[in-house]
């Protein structure tokens, strides 16, 4: 399949950018309109999205050349040179939420709630951005057989798609789409049970969720960032989900007091 979408003049197009792009709008639509329900200004989300984007893109090619330096630094000048490829998810869902961080203090707005409306919105772009890698033959897996991908009642297209330098490869792009739209799904229907999550749990519960399928996803894939012979993704994965596990636990213990999630943005004043 022709990863570029159309031109413009001289300018390519390319799908994975189509599809990023429609990811983070459909995103941004659907957590302005849970953020109205829960006391978040619209043109808030909008001004921090301004700077969420930048960041998280930046920080999603300094994460990959950090575990790529041995490469990067005899090659400095291939650094900004991210149209090549080289970016790593997690890199830019760390960066994004250092800048969510410091926008809701700036504006006063609960930054737990902020997460909380922003999370099952990320996970849902991340299922779609998945798709990206599969029209630029990216983030697969090990070697297969067609027999196996014809097992798994695959369409055509998906299965031609995968056979990539001479063999057919696991769809590792496709196992990360599905878990992330289940997780999405998971998210939307237990966020408005009454009493059901604090405000922080929406967000730690995506955390937990997107972290314990990467994790095996990621032990499928050929192109993981390495640290020694451990898999980077791997371990952030366990870390992410046993700290988010302990951090419900400590916040339920320690804090009873934290408003629920349905309480919305406490400190909200029309005017």
């Amino acid at each position: 399949m022709n990863p570029i979408a159309f031109h413009l003049g001289p300018i390519e197009v390319h799908w994975y950018g189509v599809i990023i792009a429609t990811g983070v709008i459909l995103a941004v639509y659907l957590a302005v309109r849970e953020g109205n329900k829960r006391g978040i200004n619209a043109d808030d989300i909008y001004d921090m999205i301004l700077w969420a984007l930048p960041a998280a893109l930046i920080c999603a090619r300094l994460y990959y050349v950090a575990f790529q330096w041995q490469y990067y630094k005899n090659n400095p000048g291939e650094i900004i040179q991210i149209w090549d490829g080289g970016i790593a998810i997690y890199g830019s869902l760390i960066g994004a939420m250092i800048v969510v961080i410091w926008f809701c203090r700036k504006r006063f707005i609960p930054v737990w709630l902020m997460l909380d409306v922003a999370a099952p919105t990320v996970i849902l772009a991340q299922s779609i951005g998945r798709w990206g890698n599969f029209m630029n033959q990216e983030a697969f897996g090990k070697v297969t057989s067609l027999t196996y991908l014809q097992g798994l009642h695959l369409p055509h297209f998906i299965i031609s798609q995968m056979y990539i330098s001479g063999a057919y490869r696991q769809p590792t792009f496709l196992y990360e789409s599905i878990w992330s739209f289940l997780g999405f799904l998971v998210l939307i229907t237990l966020r408005h049970n009454p009493k059901f999550f604090k405000q922080g749990e929406v967000f730690l519960s995506y955390v937990m969720w997107y972290s314990f399928g990467r994790f095996f996803i990621e032990g499928m894939r050929t192109d993981s960032l390495m640290l020694y012979n451990l898999r980077v993704s791997q371990i952030l994965s366990i870390v992410l989900f046993v700290g988010a596990i302990g951090i419900i636990i400590y916040r339920r213990q320690r804090r009873e007091t934290n408003p629920w999630y349905l309480e919305g943005n406490t400190l909200h004043v029309d005017l």
